[in-house]
This record gives structure tokens, C-alpha cells and sequence, in this order.
């Protein structure tokens, strides 16, 4: 897909648009209306240390195998007069299959590849000797991706467990030989049946991130700068609005024996659920985290305000997000000495900055709670989280 001279601006963190974005008081909502324009979500990265594009959605095709032909033999021996059929069976056409791939976030690679075949069948030969079955195509995806029917957008398979095959075009069958049409009426079949077209199917791949917990807030809440400190993960950090324009994930220590998979989401605006500032985009990522964290800066003018905004475009994009468990943060308190007003069906509110790492052993903790908790409770059969074997007896300050 070709990207347009403001789209790559917009990649590279809107300095195009904007000169001197670092200092720039610039509304969310004005950015976001600039950044709708960008199409795709596609977006450069240099997260994990090398160049990538994150891409979250993909339309391939797939063909399975055409069964190999079955044989028209007869059996030519000295000393066996009316040998008979011996026709062998042609070889059954390979599948195409998806595995899960816990090493793979991205749809990328099917940017430049969208044609898979596997093998056809080999023809069946005399002596009843079988054609060899076709090679399998074995396809590796992201742990998370939606596999859909393009044309009827029918949901064929959700790619959740890693290393479990899942076939998504099946090969044709092997025709039979003449041998098998043998009867004691018809002892010389001079004929034998082909095989059947292998499958083909056009999908439409759509990648939902797996996380333990997922970072949730207006742009420039400090969500990168908060992941990049609590983990090894080297997300784009600037001082201005949408410094992060995909994905990031990190994986954190909470505890002894226990590490979660900690996603940063791209910062949303008002009307997200309604696709501002690819906020539709970004918010589908969040449907499979087990624990949210809403954050807020300190300096906020008004911070309940805020939440409420963060909350309600959750709730119109989806209503069962807001049933996860949840913590309330006021971010940046190396800025501010505010502190968050209790807040409604919230497991913790406290204030934590990830310049100076105050709260950071408060919020591990938290972590530690609700996600043994979620785990205890099955509440996830794809939780990525690893059990911990003791928890701190109260929480840190």
C-alpha cells in the first residue's frame, strides 16, 4: 500500500505538520482529526531494537492441494496370465494451515505476500503403489489473530493458543486407481478417477494483541514513558500528542515467580469509538486484556472529567470492557501533588510518576492482585500471565 507524503509525516510523529512539536499546545482533538486521514494502521517502529511495520489487518489467498490422479495399470508378470488392474490411488493434495506464533506481533509479512498454495497430489502408479500426498503450507500468525471468510466475513478460526494447527483450506482427495473399480463383472477397468480441486479461500486477517494489561489514557499520559521504565520495551517518547501511533508490549515484573504482558495503546480522543483519530483502531486491542490501567496526567485541570471521557468511549465502543477490573493512576506526580479522588468500581487510585518510579511498587502490586485473581477465577484460557507463588502482604507506598 502506498503512503502519502502526510501520511509519513504523520508516522513520523507529525514534525511535518507541525514545526517545533515539542513545545506545542496543540488540542488532542485537532491532531486526531489530522491523524484520521492516515487509512491503514500502519505506522514505523522501532520498538525491540529494529526497524518493523506494525500492521493489524491483512487480505490473503489461500489454495489447498488438487488431489493427484489415480492410475490405469494392469499387472504384467511372466507366468501371470490376467494379472489384472493394479492401478494405485493418487496422493491426497497438501492443506494450508495457521499456527500461532508467540514471537510475531504484526501482520507485516503478508503486506508483500497474500498467495499461498500447498502441493498437489502426485498421480497414483502400477503395482497399486499410492501417489505421494502433496507438501503441507504451514502459515505463522500472531497469538490473537481473527481469521475471517473475506466474502461472507463469516469468523473462521480466532488464533489464540501457540503451536496448535488449524486448517483453513483443506487439499483435494486422491482419485482412486483402477484396481479399487475391480469388480467380479468388471475384472478389466480401463479407467481410473481424478482427483477432487483442493479448496481456495480468500481471508481477511485481523490481529488482536494478547496482554495481561493495557494502558489506557488520553496522548502524552505518560503510558510509553511508564511502559519503557517497568519493562524492556523502547517505545517512541516525545512531548507532544500521538508520539505513539501503534501498539507497544512489554513484559513486566510484578512479583516474585510472576510477569505480565503490559500493552501502551495509542493515546484515544474524544470520538474514538466512533473512529477519530484511529481510535476504533487502537481500542480493539484493548478487548483482550485482562486488567486495565486509566491513566490521567497530574496536571490535569480536571481529571475526573478525564476518566469519565476515557470510560464512556470504552463503553460505546464496547460494554463488557468496562467489566474488566480496573485501577485509576494520576500520572507525572513528579509534576503535581494531586491526588485522585476515589473513583467508582476502581480496585486503586493513587498517584505514581515514572521519573522518579513513586508509585511504580504500588501498582506492581495491584497488578499482582487482580491478575491472580482473573487467574484463579479462569477468568482468560489465553492468559499469558505466569503464577505467582506469594504476594507482598500489603501494598507497597
Amino acid at each position: 500500500m502506498a503512503v502519502s507524503g502526510a501520511t509519513r509525516a504523520q508516522v513520523r510523529g507529525l514534525e511535518g505538520f507541525f514545526p517545533g512539536a515539542g513545545s506545542m499546545k496543540r488540542s488532542a482533538h485537532s491532531i486526531g482529526l489530522l491523524i484520521e486521514s492516515r487509512g491503514a494502521a500502519v505506522a514505523r517502529t522501532t520498538a525491540g531494537g529494529g526497524n518493523m511495520e506494525f500492521v493489524d489487518t491483512a487480505t490473503i489467498e489461500v489454495w489447498g492441494g488438487d488431489g493427484g490422479p489415480g492410475a490405469v495399470s494392469f499387472r504384467h508378470e511372466k507366468n501371470v496370465p490376467r494379472g489384472g488392474p493394479d492401478g494405485g490411488d493418487g496422493g491426497n493434495g497438501g492443506n494450508v494451515l495457521f499456527v500461532g506464533d508467540p514471537r510475531m506481533n504484526t501482520l507485516q509479512e503478508f503486506r508483500f505476500r497474500r498467495h499461498f498454495r500447498a502441493r498437489h497430489g502426485e498421480r497414483g502408479l502400477g503395482s497399486r503403489w499410492h501417489g505421494a500426498s502433496g507438501e503441507d503450507v504451514t502459515i505463522r500468525v500472531p497469538c490473537g489473530t481473527l481469521v475471517f471468510d473475506a466474502e461472507t466475513g463469516a469468523l473462521i478460526q480466532d488464533i489464540v493458543a501457540p503451536h496448535e494447527p488449524v486448517i483453513v483450506a483443506k487439499g483435494g482427495r486422491g482419485g482412486k486407481g483402477n484396481a479399487q473399480f475391480a469388480t467380479p463383472t468388471r475384472q478389466a477397468p480401463d479407467f481410473a478417477q481424478n482427483g477432487t480441486p483442493g479448496e481456495y479461500r480468500s481471508l481477511r486477517l485481523e490481529l488482536k494483541l494478547l496482554a495481561d494489561v493495557g494502558l489506557v489514557g488520553l496522548p502524552n499520559a505518560g503510558k510509553s514513558t511508564l511502559l519503557s521504565v517497568m519493562s524492556a520495551a523502547r517505545p517512541k517518547i516525545a512531548d507532544y500528542p500521538f508520539t505513539t501511533l501503534v501498539p507497544n508490549l512489554g513484559i513486566v515484573s510484578l512479583a516474585e515467580h510472576l510477569t505480565c504482558v503490559m500493552a501502551d495503546i495509542p493515546g484515544l480522543i474524544e470520538g474514538a469509538h466512533l473512529g477519530k483519530g484511529l481510535g476504533d483502531q487502537f481500542l480493539k486491542h484493548i478487548e483482550r486484556t485482562r486488567v486495565l490501567v486509566f491513566m490521567v496526567e497530574s496536571i490535569d485541570p480536571d481529571p475526573d472529567a478525564t476518566l469519565k471521557l476515557l470510560r464512556r468511549e470504552l463503553r460505546e465502543f464496547n460494554p463488557d470492557l468496562l467489566k474488566k477490573p480496573w485501577v485509576y493512576v494520576l500520572s507525572k506526580a513528579d509534576l503535581s501533588d494531586a491526588k485522585p479522588r476515589k473513583a467508582r468500581g476502581a480496585h486503586a487510585c493513587f498517584s505514581l510518576s515514572a521519573v522518579t518510579h513513586v508509585g511504580l511498587d504500588r501498582l506492581r502490586h495491584e497488578l499482582s492482585v487482580l491478575l491472580t485473581d482473573t487467574t484463579e477465577a479462569g477468568a482468560d484460557s489465553d492468559s499469558r500471565v505466569r503464577f505467582a507463588t506469594r504476594l507482598p502482604e500489603s501494598p507497597p507506598r
